[in-house]
């Protein structure tokens, strides 16, 4: 194939827009197209770029810009539902500091610096198929239209299209077993985190929160259940009942829970049902198409590195196709680059989920160990080295002697 010059990029949430910035920055023309009438500007739970997230956004110059839409989070709390503290994680020395964002703010923070970048951005566009052409690639659209361009990027999440479409054989999401609930509140009456998000292992449920010294609180809520729950189930409940529920499921807990539960507006409620993850993906390209964020390597909440996840392999594809010489070598390069880091990372999510959902004495175990485990075999570098430190050098150019060194 020759030389890449124009991308379609599907989905518009978090993976679309960066990956088309970065490709602008390649010199590769890219237009997004969103299924959604309209920028996600519905109310929406909170997320974290972690500092590879940031590191990332930073190598496309993006990263000062979208930080403005978060707070700087550089600290985690974990701690028993008694009030016990098991131990506090600080951002790496040296790192840029991760931070969190109300989900829509993200999304509208990532759509103004893509279309500042000069990305064209279509709403009301939901791929409905493609085709793989000799000279490009025709995608298809539900409301009769069709665009030609050289390749054609899924970035539509993890119910992607594009990835059903690619190969029909493509396993579907899994539930991870919690459901995830959350909210925000007005921080009146509440005591700042200092920075720092709180992560409790309840009697019955796990709950996160955090209060900023300016602006609303947020929590989160992971409950263990056997029976998965689709979103449009879960909000078939009404919020007032799932509201109340919450309160008994903390009402023995030391944490903020309750007044942060009361403090919640029924229609702030967000209710996202049963977590879920993918497992690993056989095919991420083929021909003219390829995968890249969520459609490619969701991983569940829990490992607060989705978003970030996602940042990094638009900008690493974007690179692929930047120096590798045809189509198909860049997006094996990218896979190569890529797959290893973010299954494990999945892999590793598993582990947490499973002591979100810890039973009696699985309870008492985890409270027991975690201490001795933080400064041992859970440090923070050993824990978070790895993740948190990945670097993708922009300027570096890309030849499959450094894709070999780099996947070795």
């Amino acid at each position: 194939m020759a030389k890449v010059r124009q991308a379609l990029v599907i989905g518009g949430g978090i993976a679309g827009p960066v990956t088309a910035i970065a490709l602008r920055k390649a010199g590769i023309d890219a237009t997004v197209f969103e299924a959604h009438e309209r920028p996600a500007d519905e109310v929406g739970g909170a997320l974290t770029l972690a500092p590879n997230g940031m590191a990332a956004l930073q190598a496309l110059g993006v990263d000062q810009a979208v930080a403005e839409a978060g707070v700087p989070m550089p600290r985690m709390v974990m701690e028993t539902g008694a009030g016990k503290r098991l131990g506090v994680y600080d951002d790496l020395p040296g790192l840029p500091v991760s931070r969190t964002f109300a989900r829509p703010d993200l999304y509208r923070a990532l759509l103004d610096q893509a279309t500042g970048h000069g990305v064209t951005v279509e709403h009301g566009r939901r791929l409905i198929g493609y085709d793989d052409e000799p000279d490009g690639v025709v995608a298809h659209f539900a409301d009769g239209t069709s665009a030609t361009s050289d390749v054609l990027v899924g970035a539509d999440g993890i119910r992607s299209t594009v990835r059903t479409l690619l190969d029909p054989a493509a396993p579907q999401p899994r539930y991870v077993g919690l459901l995830g609930l959350g909210g925000w509140v007005p921080r009146d009456g509440l005591t700042s985190t200092g920075g720092a998000m709180h992560l409790a292992f309840g009697k019955r449920a796990f709950f996160g929160y955090f209060v900023p010294e300016d602006g609303r609180a947020g929590w989160f809520a992971n409950l263990p259940s056997a029976e998965p729950l689709t979103a449009a189930q879960a909000r078939a409940v009404p919020a007032a009942e799932w509201l109340r529920r919450l309160k008994e499921l903390y009402a023995d807990d030391r944490t903020p829970a309750l007044a942060m539960l009361s403090r919640t507006r029924e229609e702030d409620l967000v209710n996202v049902g049963g977590m879920q993850d993918m497992p690993p993906v056989p095919v991420w390209h083929r021909g003219r198409a390829v995968l890249v964020g969520d459609s490619a390597h969701a991983t569940s909440p829990s490992s607060g590195q989705g978003a970030s996840l996602s940042i990094e392999s638009g900008v690493q594809l974007a690179r692929c196709l930047r120096d590798l010489p045809t189509t198909a070598e860049a997006f094996t390069a990218y896979e190569r680059l890529r797959r290893h880091r973010v299954e494990t990372i999945i892999a590793k999510t598993a582990r947490v989920n499973n002591d979100k959902a810890a039973g009696p004495v699985g309870r008492v175990l985890r409270d027991l160990l975690f201490p001795l485990a933080i400064r041992t075999f859970y440090s923070q570098e050993r824990l978070f080295g790895w993740v948190h430190r990945y670097r993708i050098d922009w300027n570096e150019p890309l030849t499959p002697r450094s894709v070999d060194a780099s996947t070795a």
